[in-house]
Formats: C-alpha cells, structure tokens, sequence
C-alpha cells in the first residue's frame, strides 16, 4: 500500500499531516524518534493486520503476513512486536520489526488457565502481562504475567470478582504497579492501579463516566491516559489523569473529540499511548463515516497532525528506537 495525501478537513479546518509541521515552532522541533506500530482492517484481506510507520507518516510497512494479526506491542528495547494472531494456542507471538517475520511463540504456562498474553512489557522487558480466564473455574480470572523468554514464572497479579475480568493496561515506569481496567458482566467498573502483588489497589477514572480500555502510563510516570465516554451515545475522549486519580481532565484536543454519535462534525479519539520520550501522544481518531486513521498531539493537546490514511487504522503503539 502506498501512503496518499495526509490532509483530513475537520470542522472546517485543514490539518497537517506528519511530515509537514504548521508553524515556526513545529519546524524547529526535532523529529520525534521511533516507529508506531498499529493495525489496519485490511477490506482486500478481510482481516486486520499489523503494520509499523515512521512517526511523519513515512514508510509505511507490514508486519506479519500469515492471516489475521492485531494489538501490536514494542519490546521495551525496541527488538520486537509482540502481536496477538494464528489461534494456536500458544500465548503470546513475537515479530521481527525489521523483517515483519513471526521469530517466536510462548506455550501456555497452566492447562487450567487461558492467557492472552503481551498486552504490556515490564519495563526490563522481561515480563509480558497476560489477561487470564479460568478455563473451567472463573475464580482464576484476573491478570498474570510470565516471562517473556519462555513463558515460564507464572505470576497472579488481580483476583477478579465473579463475573468479571480484568484488562491489563502498562506497566509504571519503576516496574512496581500496573494499570488496569476492569469489566463486570461486561459492562465497564474503571481503571484501577495496583502493586504488582495486588496490594494499594486504586480506582484513578473519574465516577459517572465509561472506560473501554486500560490506561497508558507515561514515561516520568506522572499521568496516565485513559480512553473516556461521557455517556452512552457520544464518542470517546482522551483524558489525562495523575496516577492517584487527581485531576482528571480531557485532553484539550483541537479540533475536539467526543461529541454525539449523531454528529456529523464529531469525531472518537482512542487507543491513546505516549511516544517513548513523553513529549506526544499517539491515538486513533474516528469520523462520523467511521473512518479511522493514526494522529499525533503535542503532550498538551496541541499541534494534531495525521500519520496514516489507512481509514481502518487504530491500536497504536509507539515504540523506542532499537537499543539492542
């Protein structure tokens, strides 16, 4: 696939794309390092597959090329993908970056268990965490991790109340919590933040709104992001909020996400992450058609500008510049 003209017009306005920066500020600025790494619903494949692009919407690459691949996530040294694919029972898949090449799979660490491993890295990268349902015994659902060498060390991190499950967002910087969001009967309870041996377990998303995802921990590990509905009939929002649960607020995103569903002007901001050196915010963004396509914010909401046009583009993921 070849990448076209980057320019969405929203609200009335044009906005930039990726490799070309409005203003004197955004000129000066230095291009941020890395590559995303996202899926795409791929209408000539009829499946979702993973790809990886520069941050200014360059070299636009697949990964993966044997069927259905999603839920990509970069190794903290930058040295692989772990992406969710195959139905083989193993419970987690890595790719090289560099080749888009499957290089490994874990087993299943407990026959009584299913894990959906990789949803996040331990900051050393020597953990992958796992959401985790009892196969005949829903008192085992909760979060794990293991090792992502070779899926051993088997560890329990949340107990889930019955009828639920949790959802395990990033690790905090230091490697002692997580963040994670938790779903009851299906129906959306909050992100909480835990210690990785369960204990100061704490609610941080604000009470009265929906959560659909779990959090993103930002590397000084101040913030987390969350992906917010207001109510049930408006698009989602990005929110930031310190990881106490002080001072929740939307990212003042312009043009503005959220909005009814019934708007044709509104738009969804989700999948929120950070770019490995804090200073961005990678998320998808959804039009009233349902288009969807990759974007990048300043931290503070400023400077949106557009990265991909594939129009079923979301699940981002920023990943580090190889350190191997």
């Amino acid at each position: 696939m070849v990448l076209g003209s980057l320019v969405l017009v929203a609200c009335g306005e044009d906005l930039p794309n990726a490799s070309e920066p409005s203003g004197q500020a955004a000129t000066q600025a230095p291009e941020p390092e890395g590559r995303i790494a996202f899926a795409r619903g791929d209408p000539d494949v009829g499946e979702i597959v993973v790809y990886t692009v520069n941050p200014d919407g360059s070299d636009e690459e697949q990964l993966f090329f044997d069927g259905h691949s999603e839920f990509p996530h970069w190794s903290p040294d930058g040295t692989e993908i772990q992406i969710n694919c195959c139905g083989d029972g193993m419970i987690a898949h890595f790719v090289d970056p560099d080749t888009g090449e499957l290089t490994r799979t874990l087993p299943p660490p407990d026959p009584s268990l299913e894990l959906y491993c990789g949803n996040s890295w331990s900051p050393d990268g020597k953990r992958i965490t796992c959401e985790g349902y009892g196969a005949d015994d829903p008192g085992l659902n909760g979060i794990y991790t293991v090792r992502a060498s070779d899926g051993g060390g088997l560890q329990r991190i949340t107990s889930t109340p019955h009828g639920g499950y949790d959802t395990p967002g990033d690790y905090s910087p230091d490697g002692e919590r997580l963040v994670f969001a938790r779903f009851i009967d299906d129906e959306p309870v909050g992100v909480f933040v835990t210690g990785l041996n369960g204990s100061g377990l704490r609610r941080i998303s604000p009470p009265g709104v929906r959560i659909d995802n779990a959090g993103a921990w930002s590397p000084d590990g101040s913030q987390i992001l969350l992906e917010v509905y207001a109510s049930e009939n408006v698009h989602a929002e990005i929110w930031v909020v310190d990881t106490d649960g002080g001072s929740p607020h939307e990212l003042a995103i312009t043009p503005a996400c959220g909005g009814e569903f019934s708007d044709p002007n509104a738009y969804g901001c989700f999948d929120p992450a950070w770019s490995p050196d804090g200073t961005k915010i990678v998320f998808a963004r959804s039009s009233a058609d349902g288009t969807r396509n990759i974007y990048i914010v300043n931290a503070d909401g400023n400077g949106l500008v557009q990265v991909t046009d594939g129009g079923s583009d979301h699940q981002p993921d920023w990943g580090t510049p190889d350190t191997a």
